[in-house]
């Protein structure tokens, strides 16, 4: 600990906060610190520790003293910490908390956790030791002669000007940076959905060895990856003639998925496999509702259905309810009696949509519930059994 300084906490010249937790406590070696919880901070060029309540209270270390660093796992009733080893302490250090220590490390104890990334990160900043490419200060003629430890720190208005053009040049490059590599990645994914449609063309002939089953699974495989041309606002305007554009392209993309699943399938499943499909053209839960809304007036051969609960899925228009009806109590029957989650597993369903049917033939008299503290368990109506 006689290796830290006294320090006001503000980054220098040229300084960049890398990461900073809280709730981290200090040890002196093996024992524990006078010092309260506080907030760790790590930088380019020094670790910095602030009191939590009280901020005046703020010491640094130079990352230049550290000689290496270990991770020490959480035990029963002990936080993980951070080992850092440090070199002797120089000659013409600033005054600090500790003038004097028995150890020639100290523990950074997490309380809050954050430790794996905050040591990550500090492995990096030893790896490329960024305080000797960059110095921390530069010095500023000044007729005051105002020093710190043999350096020269950058005040007033000139040195937070400086900083701050400093912040906004990393800030506008870092996010050049993000939209370059998103523009890369929507053209890499349009190429592969067309390089998709291409290959599910060739094969259409199975040329060569490739069986009929193989070419139907390998033609799922590449169309699954995205619709080639996904309807968007930009391509087909907004408001109404957007939803029912959008509703024509659902009603030919879920037909499948939906014979698949019995004829019906939650609002919510349907979101995720749509967007999934549309890969970077992604739909909002709004836009899904209002184009779902649109199959019944275009005559389309799914509907979107509202159970009493609120429920809201999407089915074909051939699925009858008389059916699902017969299906739970048949089953039912079968098994003397079922919940919602054991008639999922019977029929591949969700246990949401499973339940939907259940308490859609009890509301149609056929079967009848069970509510206790083992959960909601049906059995048949025995008053309407012949």
């Amino acid at each position: 600990m006689d290796r830290f300084s006294w320090t006001n906490g503000l980054l220098e010249i040229n300084e960049t906060l890398v990461i900073q937790q809280r709730g981290v406590r200090l040890y002196d070696g093996d024992d524990k610190a006078k010092l309260d919880l506080g907030i760790a901070l790590l930088t380019t060029h020094r670790l910095i520790w602030r009191d939590q309540k009280n901020h005046e209270c703020c010491i640094s270390l130079p990352l230049s003293q550290v000689i290496f660093f270990e991770e020490q796992a959480a035990g029963i009733g002990k936080s993980a910490k951070i080992v850092v080893h440090l070199h002797p302490c120089t000659e013409n250090k600033e005054p600090g908390p500790y003038q004097h220590s028995k150890f020639s490390f100290i523990k950074l104890s997490f309380k809050e956790h954050g430790q794996i990334e905050f040591n990550r990160r500090l492995s990096e900043e030893m790896t490329q030791k960024r305080w000797e490419n960059t110095p921390a200060s530069q010095p500023i003629p000044t007729t005051s002669g105002s020093r710190a430890g043999g350096r020269t720190r950058a005040v007033g208005i000139v040195g937070i000007e400086r900083k701050l053009e400093e912040k906004r040049k990393e800030t506008d490059k870092s996010i050049s940076e993000a939209f370059e590599d998103l523009s890369k990645l929507m053209v890499k994914a349009k190429e592969m959905v067309e390089l998709s449609r291409s290959i599910a063309n060739k094969i259409k002939d199975k040329q060569g060895d490739i069986t009929e089953d193989e070419t139907i699974r390998f033609k799922s495989y590449l169309l699954s990856m995205g619709i080639a041309n996904p309807v968007t606002r930009d391509t087909h305007g907004s408001g109404t003639h957007y939803h029912l554009q959008l509703a024509k392209q659902l009603g030919t993309m879920l037909q499948a998925p939906l014979e698949e699943r019995g004829g019906m399938m939650a609002l919510t499943e349907v979101y995720c496999l749509v967007n999934r499909a549309r890969g970077m053209e992604l739909l909002s839960p709004e836009d899904l509702v209002n184009a779902c809304k649109q199959f019944e007036p275009l005559k389309l051969p799914l509907r979107l259905r509202v159970f009493d609960s609120g429920v809201m899925v999407v089915q074909l228009q051939s699925h009858s309810e008389e059916e699902m009806i017969a299906s739970a109590l048949d089953n039912v029957s079968d098994k003397g009696s079922l919940t919602a989650e054991e008639f999922a597993k019977l029929l591949g369903l969700s246990v949401l949509l499973a339940k939907e049917r259940l308490l859609l033939a009890e509301k149609m008299g056929h079967i009848c519930r069970d509510d206790s503290v083992e959960g909601l368990r049906f059995y048949p109506n025995l008053f309407c059994t012949p």
